[in-house]
C-alpha cells in the first residue's frame, strides 16, 4: 500500500516505514504530523485518484530531525570591473518518518467513469 502526497509544493510517493525529506515543517523531533493532501492511494494494487485530493484520506508521520540541505553557492563576477559577489544558501529541511496511511474507507476508482 502506498500514497502520493503533496507538501511544500512537491509530490512524494510514500509507504508506511519510509523516511522522506521535505521542506521545513513546524515542530520538534518526536512530534506527530499529518499530511491531508493525498493525491493518490493504492490498496491491494487498486489505485484511488483524487480530484484533486482524496477526501478522508491522510498520511501520519513523525518528525525525526530538523536539518539543513547542502550549501549552494552563487558567484557572480563582472570581468575587468573588479566586481564580484559570492553568496551561500542552505535550505531548511525536515526529516519525516511515515508511520501510517489512513484511508478513511476510500473506494477504488479503477474502471469507473468520472461523474458527469
Amino acid at each position: 500500500m502506498f500514497a502520493v502526497i503533496k507538501t511544500g509544493g512537491k509530490q512524494y510517493r510514500v509507504a508506511a516505514g519510509d523516511t522522506i525529506t521535505v521542506m521545513t515543517l513546524a515542530g520538534e523531533p518526536g512530534d506527530s504530523v499529518a499530511f491531508d493532501h493525498v493525491l493518490m492511494l493504492s490498496q491491494d494494487g487498486k489505485p484511488a485518484l483524487g480530484t484533486p485530493f482524496i477526501e478522508g484520506a491522510s498520511v501520519a508521520g513523525q518528525i525525526v530531525e530538523q536539518t539543513r540541505g547542502p550549501k549552494a553557492i552563487s558567484f557572480k563576477k563582472r570581468r575587468r570591473q573588479n566586481s564580484k559577489r559570492k553568496r551561500g544558501h542552505r535550505q531548511d529541511l525536515t526529516l519525516v518518518r511515515i508511520t501510517g496511511l489512513l484511508t478513511g474507507d476510500v473506494e477504488s476508482s479503477v474502471g469507473t467513469a468520472p461523474p458527469e
